[in-house]
């Protein structure tokens, strides 16, 4: 969520809950107006009647970012599963390559850090995804 916020505002805000937001948002990119629909979901391995809740998401959406905290082992080794659920959901209806970013987060917390960058980029290279790590507080 912080990441969200940070892209949409320009503005840290440290601390959230785990709710669920869709955000709108306009921005020009090489001179062309893009209309962003950003669904913005904390982790979760809820399932209602009809299916996941994850699933909903990611029939609705053209592409992922996926973001781990670089000092949370754990966000970070749900990443290749997620990853693979994505990619069965999506590409399994065609043959266009779903595009999906792993973002490591909290990279000002160096000190803290359990997940390296080199982790993250192998990670990302072997699912075949895009990666970057950030700081939202920077």
């Amino acid at each position: 969520a912080a990441l969200t916020v940070r892209f949409l505002t320009r503005r840290f805000i440290g601390e959230y809950g785990d709710m669920e937001f869709i955000y709108s948002h306009n921005l020009t990119v090489d001179g062309r107006e893009i209309l962003f629909h950003i669904w913005d979901a904390p982790n979760s391995q809820e399932q209602t009647e009809d299916g996941s809740s994850e699933e909903k998401r990611i029939q609705w959406a053209d592409s992922f970012i996926l973001v781990y905290s670089i000092c949370d082992r754990a966000s970070f080794n749900i990443l290749p599963l997620k990853v693979q659920f994505i990619k069965a959901a999506k590409e399994g209806q065609s043959q266009e390559k779903v595009p999906i970013i792993i973002v490591g987060n909290k990279r000002d917390l160096h000190h803290q850090r359990v997940v390296s960058s080199e982790e993250g980029r192998l990670l990302a290279l072997s699912l075949d995804c895009g990666f970057y790590e950030v700081s939202a507080a920077e």
